[in-house]
């Protein structure tokens, strides 16, 4: 029996329609090279469609996805060096002129900061990685004692507040923010609502983006 391999009508389609439709394009990326817009970090969820949620061209965003869309705090030496050498180098290399942070409500990995995992050494970088989520469990358990719906929704935006500050620790996001060439932005997508909401740092809150 031969192996089934998932997607392949998708890339079919792709080759005979998409590919030829955008051919030009790709070949300008090429040769030109990318100049993306931003630099999107979000949550792996298959549930989340960045170039549907914003409308992005190809070439338009440089998207990192992790669970929890987590940036970790700059420090040289840590375990990290995938989300922190993606933060560099959008922003020292390519230059992008904005950063969006899109969590998202629903998102496991901040229901999973309240779960008691198994010591199972299959999910052992899991375990560690939601540690970067331990201090914004702690901020939201402060406001929301109870467990349900309203302190997961709560610790999924306050996530979103955190890995903005986590990136100002990056020198590069620093100089950048504070010579104005480089804008943070931190965005909260409603799946059920098909809404995104916008973090306002100067007033604290959420609000609608549209």
């Amino acid at each position: 029996m031969g192996r089934k391999i998932p997607f392949l009508k998708g890339v079919e389609k792709f080759k005979k329609m998409k590919f030829r439709e955008y051919e030009q394009k790709f070949r300008e990326l090429v040769e030109k090279g990318q100049s993306p817009k931003a630099l999107f970090i979000t949550c792996s969820d298959s549930r989340i469609h960045p170039d549907e949620l914003t409308g992005a061209d190809i070439g338009d965003l440089f998207i990192v996805r992790n669970i929890g869309n987590m940036v970790p705090p700059f420090k040289p030496d840590n375990d990290f060096h995938g989300v922190a050498a993606a933060v560099e180098y959008a922003v020292s290399v390519l230059n992008v002129p904005d950063i969006i942070v899109c969590g998202h409500s629903h998102c496991g990995a901040c229901e999973s900061l309240y779960r008691d995992l198994p010591d199972d050494v299959e999910i052992i970088h899991v375990k560690k990685w939601l540690e970067l989520g331990a201090d914004v469990k702690k901020v939201a358990l402060s406001s929301i004692p109870q467990m349900g719906r309203e302190l997961f929704q709560l610790t999924e935006r306050l996530n979103i507040i955190q890995q903005l500050e986590n990136l100002l620790t990056y020198p590069g996001v620093k100089r950048r923010v504070e010579e104005g060439s480089l804008r943070l932005h931190g965005w909260y997508y409603i799946i059920e609502q098909g809404e995104i909401e916008y973090y306002d740092p100067q007033k604290n809150e959420f609000y609608s983006l549209v």
